[in-house]
């Protein structure tokens, strides 16, 4: 089973990885997986992620409030919604864009809803 997590974890950093240069791909939740996963299978690269200077902070604020930082929400709607847009101007048919749209309009109802950090 800890091999199955450390996958799961490879796999989830490396998206994560990928959504810092790629708008239709968010990170924080990929990097908050691979963390989970890691815990599972790898201290050694769970220590790693928390250490991290740029995911660390993400993945704390998440492990003890559930919480997004107020710029980690802004850039992550507005990288999805700038998908949305790209798409459309790209000429994908409407079917496709409005799909896209409404997974976009309900992975920002979550991140929006969540706490931006410590209570009070």
């Amino acid at each position: 089973m800890r091999t199955l997590w450390f996958v799961l974890g490879c796999l989830a950093l490396a998206l994560g990885v990928i959504g810092l240069f790629l708008p239709i791909m968010p990170t924080a939740p990929f990097i908050i997986l691979a963390a989970l996963a890691f815990s599972r299978s790898s201290e050694r690269l769970h220590a790693w992620l928390l250490a991290h200077p740029q995911f660390g902070p993400i993945i704390l604020n998440w492990q003890d409030y559930g919480a997004i930082a107020p710029w980690a929400k802004a850039l992550s709607v507005g990288m999805m919604s700038a998908s949305v847009v790209i798409g459309w101007l790209m000429g994908l048919s409407p079917l496709l864009v409005g799909v896209h749209l409404a997974i976009v309009a309900a992975v920002a109802v979550f991140i929006l809803t969540r706490p931006s950090g410590p209570p009070g």
